[in-house]
């Protein structure tokens, strides 16, 4: 099956989406986050992929410092990863936190990643064509220091 036109980095993703499989198919559901974070960054490594952890993006309006959002993985400097461990299907709530990473980072393209359940859940998210006032939308997922 040839890989879709239409996605930003296809190959890319199919990679990473292989990666995520060969991680669940080993692990199972039922660990924490964490271990499925690390366990796909090592995959993703030994798959000769680029990937930063924890990737930072400080997100400003005008001046004014609204905060920081950290990217759970950002492959070969394009592409949004986000891993979940919900024993719940995937809602629009995780998908709105891919899209608000996409904006800021001006990625072409992320992956929602659930490892929580008996079988791997993922979706190829692209960010919107309107991306006003996407600054206040995403306020929930923003660090910032306690004052």
């Amino acid at each position: 099956m040839p890989l879709d036109p239409r996605i930003p980095h296809a190959d890319l993703t199919y990679r990473i989406i292989g990666a995520a499989m060969r991680v669940h198919s080993r692990l199972g559901p039922g660990l924490r986050e964490a271990h499925y974070h690390r366990a796909l960054t090592a995959e993703l490594l030994a798959d000769g992929l680029t990937v930063e952890e924890e990737h930072q993006i400080d997100v400003y309006d005008g001046d004014n410092w609204l905060g920081r959002m950290f990217i759970d993985q950002w492959v070969e400097g394009k592409i949004v990863v986000e891993v979940k461990a919900l024993q719940h299907l995937l809602t629009d709530e995780e998908v709105a936190q891919v899209i608000g990473y996409l904006i800021a980072s001006n990625a072409p393209v992320g992956m929602l990643i659930n490892f929580g359940r008996r079988r791997l859940e993922y979706r190829r998210i692209l960010p919107p064509r309107k991306t006003d006032d996407w600054k206040h939308k995403v306020e929930r997922f923003l660090w910032k220091p306690r004052e």
